[in-house]
């Protein structure tokens, strides 16, 4: 087999095929992964919801309001048993973390007290930020039952009714940030 001369053309060639190639695999590859992460996803709220509003028999993911605050989006799911109203579930979020960028599932009684929060999404440091989970710390439970017109949601160094998590005191006040920004975004929605 006689050897091909290597020239700019072949060499152009080559790698516009091998391009080619390779991004029609990634194409293909985020074709058939879309669907399944966004079904992730959404199983992941839904067990957020039902964790933060208990007890409902309606499907809140179905009855979503979007509400647009501080560059991003909250997203309000209305929990119900019967035609009673069990609360509300906000989707909240806070860029003041320490990794940045995290997300809570807040769920409000029909008169704004705090039933329960759940971690949606985080970057926050294993073993120190990450405590804000509920398998690995009992700190989101000091906001259960809570009302924030009268529990002071920042922490304690900053004059507030929150214990931090010990050495994340950076993630204990994102934390409080969205949670108040959910309790802020339902009292305006409901006016």
């Amino acid at each position: 087999m006689a050897k091909k001369e290597s020239t700019f053309l072949t060499m152009v060639t080559t790698l516009f095929v091998i391009t080619l190639v390779a991004a029609g695999l990634l194409g293909s590859v985020f074709a058939l992964t879309k669907e399944p992460i966004r079904l992730a996803e959404l199983k992941k709220k839904n067990e957020a919801i039902r964790v933060v509003v208990p007890g409902f028999d309606n499907e809140p993911s179905q009855e979503v309001q979007k509400v647009y605050v501080d560059g991003d989006t909250l997203y309000f799911y209305l929990a119900r048993k019967g035609d009673e109203i069990l609360g509300t579930a906000v989707e909240t979020f806070t860029n003041e973390g320490f990794s940045g960028e995290f997300k809570l599932m807040v769920g409000f009684s029909p008169d704004g007290s705090i039933i329960d929060i759940a971690v949606i999404k985080h970057a926050e440091t294993p073993g120190l930020g990450d405590k804000m989970e509920r398998d690995k710390s009992d700190f989101s439970v000091q906001f259960t039952g809570k009302h924030p017109e009268s529990f002071n949601l920042a922490v304690k160094k900053d004059r507030g009714d929150v214990d931090a998590i010990t050495a994340s005191t950076v993630t204990s006040r994102a934390y409080c940030d969205a949670v108040q920004r959910a309790y802020n975004a339902l009292v305006e929605s409901q006016n």
